[in-house]
């Protein structure tokens, strides 16, 4: 994101856009159910994340063998919205694995995504559209939507109905990030193919001359260019395009991985020894809000040599650090039970808590935990390896950990019940993200992703 107001046009405009009519429910029973039978030893953790990525992905049985993973479970209101950046985080966690049956699901996603990219209603470019619908259902006005991933002409079912028809640079990036590493591991050359095109796409929709530079956000579902330039997206594209040269060998991806590159150390801030979120007009840096993920993916995405900038974990570890528990005002945190981990950005920690964060939502928690970003930040720990990275990196997985044992009991995905303790919510309490925003306590197949990546020790983002 970039620090503009006003309507969502990433892949973070989620719960809060068009869901008046949605309520948020506490989150949590108090208590975590036992696993298995008696004398039966309990899956672990990292198993129930991956059982919860499994589930989301065969919710509907009934619409064919091709399908995406619903992103939120029903609660969420969101109905079989699947995102197309948490659908490439759950290839890459299946990955993340190496099992059989991560390998096999990984591919089944993977396939899906060139299905979309091939058989879009109005586009053959190469572009993925922010979401897509992937079971049917009844909206808010009690039209029914039949319909699964794909349509009965053949093409895929995009997510009209809550206006993810746009494309992001950054959802495009993790899209051929996913492909990427499905081509490597399979050696199909499918894949490169789709991952090549999602790369082209970029570039010739993207790339902008503009002082600061780099690659700017993407189109609106009326195919406009957006005007800003995210650091986010441009950290995706450091993997995504050192990636995509090391698999073809084409020298152009060197060049376009330095355009990207380039872009993020231009917001770097030595004083205060973080990221800035981006521009708006590709002239003058955003100083605010500053946003947890492009601390933590810009370690993920450099190499080694740029060891000068892995001071921004520390200071989203201290600086976005928070604790939630049933006595902060508006948590929904059930009593007894405490989590600690990061929040989404220095806007989320001084938030209006007496205002609901959108129309028809609850009032934000500042100390809500954000469990994707904490999940962001375990793997950048332990990825860097110095002295305390480990220790710290345990104690926010072993809070995700809780966090997926007690939050978010009794949510189903397309009407059916979850495996037991599967699957981790996407923040304790509900947060304001401080970009027009908020994430709530809905188990979420983004944050599991994280965490099982966190949890192998996975980086997605190194070329």
């Amino acid at each position: 994101m970039t620090g503009r107001q006003g309507p969502a046009l990433s892949r973070r405009s989620l719960i809060g856009a068009g869901l008046g009519a949605a309520a948020v429910a506490a989150a949590g029973s108090g208590q975590a159910r036992a696993a298995g039978s008696a004398g039966t030893r309990p899956a672990s953790a990292p198993a129930r994340g991956h059982a919860f990525l499994a589930a989301a992905m065969d919710a509907y049985p009934d619409h064919g063998d091709l399908r995406l993973t619903q992103s939120y479970t029903d609660q969420a209101g969101l109905f079989s919205t699947a995102f197309t950046y948490d659908n490439a985080l759950a290839v890459l966690a299946h990955l993340a694995t190496r099992t059989a049956d991560g390998l096999t699901r990984a591919t089944a996603l993977g396939d899906a995504l060139l299905y979309a990219q091939s058989h879009d209603p109005a586009y053959d470019d190469g572009r993925l559209r922010q979401a897509y619908n992937v079971g049917p259902y009844t909206f808010y006005d009690g039209s029914p939507q039949p319909d699964g991933f794909v349509r009965p002409d053949g093409t895929v079912n995009v997510g009209t109905q809550f206006g993810f028809t746009g494309t992001a640079v950054g959802d495009m990036a993790w899209a051929g990030i996913a492909l990427g590493a499905l081509a490597r591991r399979t050696g199909a050359r499918r894949f490169l193919t789709g991952a090549v095109r999602i790369g082209e796409w970029i570039e010739r929709t993207g790339r902008t001359d503009e002082p600061l530079g780099g690659y700017k956000f993407g189109v609106d579902g009326a195919n406009q260019r957006l005007p800003f330039t995210s650091t986010e997206h441009n950290t995706d594209l450091i993997c995504l395009f050192g990636r995509l040269g090391r698999l073809t060998g084409d020298r152009v991806w060197r060049e376009r991985r330095a355009r990207a590159e380039a872009f993020v150390r231009r917001m770097w801030e030595p004083d205060g020894g973080f990221f800035y979120t981006g521009t708006n007009d590709g002239v003058t840096v955003n100083t605010s809000p500053i946003p947890e993920d492009t601390q933590t993916w810009t370690h993920l995405a450099f190499s080694s040599s740029t060891r000068r900038y892995a001071r921004s974990l520390d200071w989203a570890a201290a600086e976005l650090a928070v604790v939630d528990h049933a006595g902060r005002p508006n948590s929904t945190v059930p009593a007894g039970q405490t989590y600690e981990g990061v929040t989404f950005s220095s806007a989320s920690l001084v938030a209006n808590e007496d205002a609901p964060i959108a129309a028809g939502q609850p009032k934000p928690d500042r100390n809500g935990v954000w469990f994707e970003g904490t999940a962001h930040l375990a793997l950048a720990l332990r990825d860097r390896g110095a002295r305390g990275d480990e220790a710290r990196a345990r104690r926010l997985l072993a809070s995700l950990e809780r966090a997926q044992e007690l939050l978010g009991d009794g949510q189903t995905v397309g009407g059916r019940a979850l495996p037991e303790r599967a699957g981790v919510v996407s923040a304790s309490s509900p947060l304001d993200t401080g970009f027009g925003f908020g994430y709530y306590p809905y188990r979420h197949t983004g944050a599991t992703a994280w965490y099982v990546m966190a949890a192998a020790r996975y980086n997605p983002l190194r070329a």
